[in-house]
C-alpha cells in the first residue's frame, strides 16, 4: 500500500522495524534496495483473510455469518489479484490449486468465529492508517487491522495473526507490532490504549496485552535507538547478517554473505529506501 508523504521526515513501519531487529541486511534488502520478493501463498492467504474480515462488517449485525464470510474468499481474492497481478503466481510451481488456496482460507475464517461474534461488535475503524512523529526526528507508520472504541472512550487495538501462534521471538515480534500502534495512537489521540489483542487464527488462541504509558515511554526511547542504529549502518553501508531459524524463510539467501553470496551495490545517495513510503501489512 503506497501512501502520500506527509512529512519531511524519515520514516519507519512496524514490518521494517522488525526486519533490522531481526537481520540489518535483510532491512537493506527490503528497505533500502528494494529487492522484489514474489509472494508467497502464506502470504497471500493471509492477505485475502484480512480482505474478508475488513469487507465483512460491511454487513449488518446479524449478518456477519461463517457462511457469508465463507463467500466473500472468491470473489475478494478476484478483487486482490485484479489489484495486484503478481499474486497469482503463487499457483506457479506448486501443485496449491485454487480450491485447496481458498479452502484454506475458510478454514482460517471459521477460526475467527470459534474466537469472537462479530455480530456483537461494530468496530471504530478497519485496516486503519495512521501516523505520528516521534521526538520530531522520525514518523512512524502502519495499518491497523482493527480499531474497537467503547462507549467511554477505551481503545482496544486487535491484528490477526493467519500463521501459527508464534513462541519466544516470533511472540516478541508480534507484540512489538502492537506496541508500535499503540505509540502512534498515544501520540495522536492521547489515550493510550486499553488492551493489545494479537488473534491467532489457525491455532484459535487470544493474546492480551495491557499497556500503559511507562510501557509506551519505554518502548519509544527502544524506537529511537533502534533509528539510530538504522541511520548510523546507512551512513556507514554496512548493514550485517543475523543468521538464525528466520533465515529459512528469507527470499534473499542468495545474496546473503551468510550463505556464500554476495549484496548487490549499495545504491547511491538519493535512491536508498530510508525514507520509507511503502506501507505494508504487518
Amino acid at each position: 500500500m503506497t501512501v502520500p508523504v506527509t512529512s519531511a521526515l524519515p520514516t519507519l513501519s512496524p514490518s521494517r522495524a522488525a526486519d533490522f531487529k531481526t537481520c540489518p541486511l535483510l532491512y537493506r534488502f527490503r528497505s533500502i534496495d528494494r529487492l522484489p520478493e514474489r509472494p508467497t501463498p502464506d502470504q497471500a492467504r493471509g492477505t485475502l483473510v484480512h480482505a474478508v474480515l475488513e469487507v465483512l462488517f460491511d454487513a449488518p449485525a446479524g449478518e456477519r455469518t461463517p457462511d457469508r464470510a465463507a463467500e466473500l474468499a472468491a470473489p475478494q481474492w478476484a478483487r486482490l489479484v485484479e489489484e495486484e497481478p503478481e499474486l497469482a503466481a503463487i499457483f506457479t510451481g506448486t501443485p496449491l490449486t485454487l480450491d485447496e488456496f481458498l479452502h484454506e482460507a475458510r478454514e482460517l475464517l471459521g477460526g475467527y468465529f470459534a474466537l469472537e461474534d462479530p455480530n456483537r461488535l461494530e468496530p471504530a475503524d478497519r485496516e486503519a492508517y495512521v501516523e505520528a512523529q516521534v521526538d520530531g526526528r522520525l514518523t512512524i507508520r502502519g495499518i491497523i487491522d482493527r480499531l474497537d472504541v467503547s462507549p467511554a472512550g477505551d481503545i482496544r487495538v486487535v491484528d490477526y495473526k493467519t500463521g501459527g501462534a508464534p513462541r519466544e521471538a516470533f511472540e516478541a515480534r508480534a507484540m512489538f507490532q502492537l506496541k508500535f500502534y499503540a505509540l502512534v495512537l498515544w501520540k495522536t489521540r492521547g489515550v493510550v490504549p486499553r488492551v493489545l489483542r494479537l488473534m491467532y487464527l489457525r491455532d484459535r488462541e487470544v493474546c492480551d496485552f495491557a499497556p500503559d504509558a511507562d510501557d509506551l515511554e519505554r518502548f519509544e526511547r527502544t524506537l529511537l535507538a533502534l533509528w539510530q542504529a538504522i541511520a548510523a549502518a546507512t551512513a556507514a553501508k554496512d548493514f550485517r547478517p543475523k543468521p538464525s531459524r528466520l533465515c529459512a524463510w528469507c527470499a534473499h539467501q542468495a545474496l546473503c554473505p551468510a550463505y556464500g553470496g554476495t549484496p548487490p551495490e549499495f545504491p547511491v545517495a538519493g535512491d536508498a529506501g530510508t525514507g520509507e513510503v511503502v506501507v505494508e501489512r504487518d
